[in-house]
């Protein structure tokens, strides 16, 4: 089984346990996104060895091909010192390493295409991944909303509950009895301490003040005739003249 297949098995088991257990979709969304990214980064450190692996192999064909052409070179130059038994020599070392470089060639080019799929596979796992986590922002946004029409329905049916209306009647007289009972305290405390008698007098009293005031503003206007002002002094003599004969009868009397 390959490294992205061992992958997809774990997070489909992963996934299927979880869906099991699903007493909270927002907490096993993130659980699962999180095993995905823990399992993704595990199959990165997997395809970073393959790709090690490939290097390696590439680097063993270079040298296998480059002891290769030393050892021709050898040949060629045994050849030129007329030492033919070591040319034949020189040429079955040649024969080794070009053997070895070309199978090494042809396993690092295998693994070189085993490699590349590996990391298109896991740019296309990535990618998946990244959509999952959109989806998962979605999923929870809807959960979310669903849970809160569920709160309001719940809400919404408990207050049309009779016995729930009837509690609110039931509260709401309570207060306004209290309030009643409040008001006709506070009455009965006025009366009592003669504070609602001392305040009509006050009233009466203020509104006297008002209209001398605006008598006398009429005055200082103008708007007052001679005859008014002679009659309001008249009527002030005669008030001054009233109030003589009550102080001279009681001194009379007092004699």
């Amino acid at each position: 089984m390959g490294i992205l297949d061992r992958l997809s098995t774990l997070i489909k088991s992963n996934l299927n346990d979880l869906i099991s257990k699903a007493e909270n979709p927002e907490k096993m969304l993130n659980q699962l996104i999180t095993d995905m990214r823990t399992q993704l980064a595990k199959a990165k450190q997997e395809v970073a060895a393959a790709i090690a692996d490939e290097k390696k192999l590439q680097a063993e064909a270079e040298r296998e091909k480059k002891q290769a052409e030393e050892w021709e070179h050898r040949a060629m130059l045994a050849v030129q010192e007329s030492r033919d038994d070591l040319a034949k020599q020189a040429l079955v070392r040649y024969n080794e390493h070009r053997q070895g470089a070309q199978q090494l060639h042809e396993t690092w080019t295998r693994q070189r295409a085993e490699t590349e799929a590996l990391k298109n596979s896991l740019r296309q796992l990535n990618d998946k991944i990244e959509e999952a986590k959109r989806k998962k922002n979605i999923l929870i946004a809807r959960h979310r909303r669903a849970e809160a029409q569920q709160r309001i329905q719940e809400t919404m049916s408990s207050m049309s509950d009779k016995s729930a209306l009837e509690s609110f009647e039931r509260m709401a007289e309570k207060i306004e009895d209290r309030e009643r009972k409040a008001l006709a305290a506070a009455e009965l405390q006025e009366d009592l301490s003669g504070d609602m008698l001392a305040r009509q007098f006050e009233s009466l009293e203020y509104k006297g003040s008002v209209d001398q005031q605006l008598a006398a503003l009429k005055e200082k206007m103008g708007l007052l005739g001679a005859g008014k002002t002679e009659a309001r002094q008249l009527g002030a003599g005669n008030r001054e003249a009233a109030e003589a004969e009550v102080v001279e009868e009681d001194e009379h009397q007092d004699g």
